[in-house]
């Protein structure tokens, strides 16, 4: 596999990068013809976290369309082999986890790219979900941005669900609306953070998240 630091260290928009997005922007309009409503949420400079409802394994492709900027993200170890795809993911601005452990690398990769100012992608729920409903979210989005100042940004994306369900292999036509909401400023970071300020700032991110996906259904007509 690719080494995941390579990512770090190069932060352009290679052209690698330009033509792997450029192949995923041009399948995903044709399957999905996205919509985006409020991609000016999105701070074009400083450290930000998008953090996107999670209903289908094509959800990252649509950070293609909602900032100009270079977004990375983590992807299951498992889609790095073999070496050529992960060294695509790594270029188009990939970097694996591991689920089925405490994977440091990960997070530490996490809080790197944010320290450098750039933008990172993290599904706050953690693994896919379904239905219309946001429940408790998991509180690592959180604790990074209070770790790195970043600022979180809830993103609603209606559609993908039924655009490749959980199971299926490959993708359906469908439409996909995207409602990117206002900026989420990080727990005050005086100090050390507490658990408190953690729980209570998830809970607001899990209810403005509710809300961007109710309206990105809304607008879909769903």
């Amino acid at each position: 596999m690719p080494e995941a630091s390579d990512l770090v260290l190069n932060p352009h928009k290679t052209l690698t990068y330009h033509i792997c997005a450029g192949i995923v922007r041009g399948l995903a309009r044709i399957f999905f013809r996205p919509t985006v409503v409020g991609a000016d949420n999105i701070p074009l400079t400083g450290p930000v976290l998008i953090a996107p409802i999670h209903r289908s394994n094509v959800d990252f492709a649509f950070s293609l369309f909602i900032s100009p900027r270079k977004i990375f993200f983590m992807a299951k170890d498992g889609v790095f082999h073999p070496a050529i795809v992960g060294a695509l993911l790594i270029r188009l601005g990939a970097f694996p986890v591991n689920r089925n452990s405490a994977d440091r690398e990960s997070m530490r990769l996490s809080e790197e790219v944010l320290r450098r100012g750039q933008a990172l992608l993290l599904f706050p729920e953690g693994t896919r979900k379904s239905g219309t409903s946001v429940e408790a979210l998991h509180d690592g989005v959180v604790f990074i941005a209070a770790r790195t100042g970043a600022k979180i940004v809830p993103v609603g994306i209606a559609g993908s669900e039924r655009a490749m369900p959980v199971g299926a292999k490959i993708p359906r036509f469908t439409k996909i609306q995207i409602v990117v909401g206002k900026p989420i400023d990080p727990p005050a970071n005086e100090g050390r953070v507490s658990r408190s300020q953690i729980t209570e700032k998830t809970e607001e991110l899990r209810q403005e998240l509710e809300a961007v996906y109710a309206e990105s259904r809304r607008r879909l007509g769903n």
